[in-house]
């Protein structure tokens, strides 16, 4: 069975991206803490993005059959990620944008069975 690798490939290098834009995000939710002594989990929520997007990545490859859930998973995580992951450096959110819609537009190939043709039946006599 052919697998979406090219819209995977696209949204594991986005969510790596994501994930590096919110690890930043949460050092200076750090130094927030040091200064104001207050610290909110909103500077967190960028790292599970990036993991999550890592893992949908990874879910393209290995149950290709829901690739309409995992694209609109991984589009949801990149527009999520310009408010809590700095966009993954816009890199991110644009790669991991392109590998959803690719997850979204993936046509598997159809299988033998659908490809045979019919024989003819001659005229009758």
């Amino acid at each position: 069975m052919a697998r979406p690798i090219g819209a995977a490939v696209l949204t594991f290098v986005g969510g790596f991206f994501i994930l590096i834009g919110g690890i930043g995000l949460a050092f200076v939710g750090v130094f927030f803490f040091a200064i104001f002594g207050k610290y909110s989990s909103f500077f967190l929520v960028g790292i599970v993005l990036g993991l999550l997007t890592m893992a949908f990545g990874a879910l393209l490859l290995a149950l290709p059959r829901l690739h309409v859930v995992w694209g609109v998973l991984v589009i949801v995580m990149a527009f999520l990620s310009l408010v809590f992951a700095l966009a993954g450096f816009f890199l991110g959110f644009l790669l991991a944008l392109i590998g959803g819609i690719l997850a979204l537009t993936y046509r598997p190939e159809r299988d033998a069975m659908y490809l045979t043709t019919a024989r003819t039946v001659p005229p009758p006599p």
